[in-house]
């Protein structure tokens, strides 16, 4: 190889260009950010701290990198524009500097149940094709092993239309890997059709045991009982062959009852539209125990929840067929790959590698290819993007990434901040948003969001070094070095859980007892089987609330006053002072503002270029009808009152004109879980993922269960605020409740009366209750890692 040698002499005077090191932002009014300007270093490590809600996110997502997308899509052509998803331009005056910006955030993987970890990167399908050119027997293309692919076999006539047209007979073949009876899901879902009515009684004497399914409801029973399709007076084991067909599996048919109008459609499909399209977590908890009840998921008995057909079953490479290989442990079967030698195939081979390496890299090593993405946490999601950004060659671009510790014990924050760190070191800009301490120490550079949350953030209060940081007066700056100390005196349990032979995913045949009536922390490194042992292990009933980290469905209409309910309470306050109808104080329902239908904004579809939205000059964004704003309570109208943040709404609804108990109960529960700065109809779609599980927490408070199971509930919280959720998981236990927090935060732990570690490792090196005892036991015997970093952690 030859290399060119440099004659001249290196210039003194900086290029133009080098002058460009920096991304400049003036004027930034995104969201509750007040007029912010900044000046970011490139190329550097940029921490971005802050309370929840001071405007983080508004900063470094929804301004600096949703700018950058939109320039970057303004440079593809209209007509390419118009399939891509249109974003509107920040506000902000000027932003300058800007790069190319990747980002990685906490959004989950899609739950389509073909979608897992291998098809969500390059491993499957990089699998498909190994095993498509080294199978045996030989199948085809590498289709032959997708389980997204039916196999298609047609035959026919066709007409070919070139010069003289003639008919000839033509066939099609291809061969796809889906198994044909669960069509790639793995599972098939059953209905359990003793949960939905007694069969030894007729519609008339009242069959149904659905919920709410009364037998004088005419929208439901009176409707099977008149559509003419069955007999409402013969048991219902009596029905004819025809009858039942009609009865559970009609499609949708017009009928007439009592003169009205109707859709009749059979028992299945009506179940699945009403319950099982919905939300599992909004529903009400008796709704929600019936779907349980009724509903169950098995593996599929053809391909053994494999999802792939038997002719993709069958071919193999040695020992192993594709299903077999993505069921594997990532660190095994990149052991796997590593002993495959065929010159034929060297570059795959050495991509697949690096692809695997990758996974054992960033922590993830203890998955399986062939894991449903879905399940994955909001912190394993995000890493399993990361993936494609590790040997990347690309430099000076920006990487954003959203609390990229999520989900990691101490133990692996430590990998990640290396990651981190590498990233920058190729001459790439990272943006950070976090909390955590360890990460904001190996910080470049700290920009500080506050004061406060909400209307009291949106400014920056600090700008520098992390040891000016440390220096400073901010709320980040004092409880930097913040440490939760050990319980002198432990609470003594009322009783005990037992879980005897938890063998859920990589458990290996556990036996523990929780003590019921305390705080419980269960820990240990990411994929060591925490989760598996809790959720997989403690029965769904009306005594267990479990708030996990699922994401809440909603669109841009729903708030936390629809979702915790209680927007229905204000309602009829309002009604009732003014003897009006409740519904006229619903922008989704009477009282919704005719010219933007209760949305507040109007769109205009541009057809080539990006739409707008534009504020409803009718409602001024308020989204209900004048005449409805001319009520009041307390001498606010209800946009006044969906505008107010909880704190304030809190103290409004507590006493005065405005008394509202059943109001006053649900916002006293939405401030004890730190989201006092939410206003009451912010839109869901803008809530952070722990946000919203502190929204759910807040929700189930009402729930009658005698056992709290919370997954890692200090997700999205500052270091101010932990203090607070510790408060309030006092509270629960002192009112009579077992609090079971799944938890990786050193406080957490600390503030427990009982710890139960798992591991010592992840995958199958996990899977072990490794510790069960005190903190002060775990901390004196340091004989885990987390026994370790929670030593180090309290000074012990």
């Amino acid at each position: 190889m030859t290399r060119a040698t440099r004659q001249d002499a290196p210039s003194a005077a900086p290029h133009a260009a080098d002058h460009h090191d920096l991304i400049r932002v003036h004027g930034a009014r995104e969201n509750n950010l007040k007029d912010v300007s900044i000046e970011i270093p490139k190329r550097r490590l940029t921490v971005f701290t802050g309370v929840s809600g001071s405007g983080k996110s508004s900063l470094v997502f929804d301004t600096i990198a949703a700018e950058s997308q939109r320039l970057i899509n303004e440079t593809y052509s209209a007509f390419l524009q118009g399939f891509m998803p249109t974003l509107a331009r920040p506000e902000v005056d000027v932003l300058e500097g800007l790069t190319t910006a990747i980002i990685v955030d906490q959004q989950r993987l899609g739950a389509d149940p073909r979608s897992t970890v291998g098809t969500a990167t390059d491993a499957n399908a990089m699998l498909r094709i190994l095993f498509s050119r080294l199978g045996d027997p030989h199948l085809g293309s590498p289709n032959a092993y997708s389980f997204n692919v039916p196999s298609v076999r047609a035959h026919g006539a066709i007409t070919v239309e070139r010069g003289n047209s003639k008919t000839v007979r033509q066939s099609f073949t291809r061969t796809g890997g889906m198994c044909p009876h669960c069509e790639g899901r793995g599972t098939v879902s059953d209905i359990d059709l003793t949960q939905l009515y007694d069969d030894s009684k007729s519609i008339s004497e009242g069959a149904f045991t659905i919920p709410g399914w009364k037998s004088d409801s005419w929208w439901t029973v009176r409707l099977y009982a008149d559509s003419g399709f069955l007999d409402p007076d013969k048991p219902i084991r009596d029905f004819t062959e025809q009858e039942m067909r009609d009865f559970l599996y009609r499609e949708p048919t017009k009928v007439k009852v009592e003169g009205t109008n109707l859709t009749y459609e059979g028992l299945i499909p009506k179940i699945q539209k009403s319950f099982l399209s919905k939300d599992r977590e909004g529903m009400q908890p008796h709704i929600r125990a019936f779907v349980d009840r009724a509903v169950t998921f098995t593996a599929c008995p053809e391909c053994q929840g494999t999802r792939l057909s038997e002719a993709a079953r069958s071919s193999r490479i040695g020992e192993l067929n594709i299903a077999d290989a993505c069921a594997l442990q990532i660190t095994d079967l990149a052991d796997w790959v590593a002993t495959l030698d065929e010159p034929s195939v060297a570059p795959l081979l050495a991509a697949l590698r690096h692809t695997l390496d990758s996974f054992v890299e960033i922590g993830l090593g203890y998955l399986s290819l062939d894991r449903p993405a879905g399940t994955l946490s909001g912190g394993e999601a995000q890493r399993v993007k990361m993936i494609r950004h590790l040997g990347s060659s690309l430099t000076d671009v920006t990487y954003v990434f959203d609390e990229p510790t999520i989900g990691l014990h101490p133990h692996d924050i430590e990998r990640m901040n290396g990651l981190l760190l590498r990233l920058r070191d190729k001459g790439n800009t990272v943006l950070v948003v976090e909390h955590k301490p360890e990460t904001i120490a190996i910080a470049d550079h700290v920009v500080d969001l506050g004061p406060g949350a909400g209307t009291g953030g949106g400014t920056i209060s600090f700008e520098g070094t992390v040891a000016g940081l440390r220096a400073s007066d901010t709320l980040t700056g004092r409880h930097l070095d913040d440490r939760a100390t050990l319980k002198k005196d432990v609470r003594k349990p009322t009783g005990t859980l037992e879980i005897r032979g938890a063998d859920r995913h990589n458990l290996q045949d556990v036996d523990v007892d929780i003590p019921l009536g305390v705080l419980t922390v269960v820990t240990g490194v990411a994929g060591s089987g925490k989760s598996s042992l809790i959720h997989g292990s403690i029965p769904r009933s009306d005594e267990v609330v479990s708030v996990d980290q699922s994401p809440i469905r909603g669109s841009r209409r729903s708030n936390p006053a629809t979702y915790t309910g209680l927007l229905d309470p204000i309602r009829k306050a309002f009604a009732k002072a003014n003897g009006v109808k409740p519904a006229l104080f619903s922008a989704n329902s009477e009282g919704a503002c005719p010219n933007c239908k209760g949305a507040g904004v109007v769109y205009t579809d541009l057809g080539m270029m990006a739409g707008v939205s534009a504020t409803c000059e009718e409602c001024d964004g308020k989204r209900f009808e004048a005449s409805v704003l001319e009520h009041h309570l307390g001498g606010k109208d209800i946009s006044e009152v969906l505008a107010m943040p909880v704190t304030e709404a809190e103290e409004f609804f507590r006493e005065g004109e405005a008394r509202t108990p059943a109001a006053h109960r649900v916002l006293t529960r939405l401030a004890d879980v730190g989201l006092g700065y939410l206003t009451l109809g912010q839109p869901l779609t803008t809530l952070s993922g722990g946000e919203r599980q502190r929204l759910k927490l807040a929700t189930h408070m009402a729930d009658k269960g005698g056992t709290y199971v919370l997954d890692e509930p200090t997700t999205g919280l500052h270091l101010a605020d932990v203090d607070q959720l510790l408060a309030l998981l006092d509270r629960l236990v002192d009112s009579g409740k077992t609090v079971i927090v799944i938890e990786h935060h050193q406080a957490v732990m600390a503030h427990a009366d009982w710890i139960i570690d798992l591991g010592p490792g992840a995958g199958h090196d996990g899977g072990r209750v490794v510790f069960e005892g005190t903190p002060a036991e775990l901390v004196a015997k340091r004989g885990t890692v987390t026994g370790e970093h929670l030593a180090a952690y309290v000074g012990g």
